[in-house]
């Protein structure tokens, strides 16, 4: 299949997904969110494929929302954000019902819906620099769409430090937090996803997926209809024409800070 905004490279039984705008630090927009959510699904139907590794091209494997894509946001209406929202928790749910072993490895930075994808993943290998942070707040927004994914990978407690405060925080803390498996210096970041596909492949395709969905079953997060799904886009959707929210985002853009500041 042909994409404009990621690559994908086939190998024997394995996938490399690379995220394709390396110009913009691999900002999620439009056509990312859409072409990331339909490779996984195009993955998934394939029997030849068992492991699947996602990598971002470039400084840093996703510095979460385009700018340009903030800024048509400010002015999309409810339905318009609503829509927008079901989206981005569309590409969040395809990677966490995929029943191939998914691999995400990350570097720079993973900022705010970046973690949705890396909360998603079964293993998450992060280069030992990189800086991870969920900033929705200091925007007047809330981690909305992702947070199913995330509280169910890191607990409440982990949670709340990290979505209250809007923090940035190190690969080393990811890993304490239970967002990330490995920290890996730069240089065994190959290695350290050799050794994880080494394992993968060696376990029948047919019981990792059965292990996936116990998995997902005895911690509640395996409705593909679960209404939280619906009730966090609309969520968001409501956060982004708000007060708060229009505030955040201007002050964002105009470079001040924010009236509660």
């Amino acid at each position: 299949m042909d994409f404009t905004t990621i690559k994908i490279q086939l190998g024997e039984s394995i996938a490399w997904v690379n995220l394709g705008r390396p110009e913009v630090r691999n900002a999620l927009n439009d056509m990312l969110i859409s072409e990331l959510t339909e490779a996984f699904d195009w993955l998934n139907s394939r029997d030849d494929i068992r492991v699947v590794v996602l990598k971002g091209n470039g400084k840093a494997f996703c510095a979460g929302a385009d700018l340009d894509y903030m800024k048509a946001m400010v002015n999309y209406s409810y339905p318009q954000n609503l829509d927008d929202a079901q989206r981005l928790s569309k590409l969040f749910q395809t990677i966490h019902f995929c029943d191939k072993a998914v691999i995400a490895c990350v570097h720079g930075a993973c900022i705010g819906g970046a973690n949705g994808i890396v909360a998603a993943a079964d293993i998450v290998i992060a280069e030992k620099e990189t800086k991870f942070a969920f900033t929705e707040v200091r925007l007047g927004l809330t981690p909305a769409t992702i947070s199913p994914f995330v509280v169910a990978k890191i607990g409440l407690t982990a949670a709340k430090e990290l979505m209250l405060t809007g923090r940035r925080f190190t690969a080393d803390e990811a890993k304490a937090f239970g967002l990330v498996n490995a920290v890996v210096a730069e240089a065994n970041m190959v290695d350290t996803e050799r050794q994880y596909i080494d394992h993968f492949l060696q376990a029948s395709p047919d019981a990792i997926a059965e292990c996936k969905h116990l998995l997902r079953r005895v911690t509640g997060t395996d409705d593909r209809f679960d209404p939280v799904f619906l009730d966090t886009s609309a969520l968001i959707a409501n956060q982004r024409i708000s007060k708060a929210g229009q505030e955040g985002m201007a002050a964002f853009f105009e470079k001040r800070k924010p009236n509660w500041q």
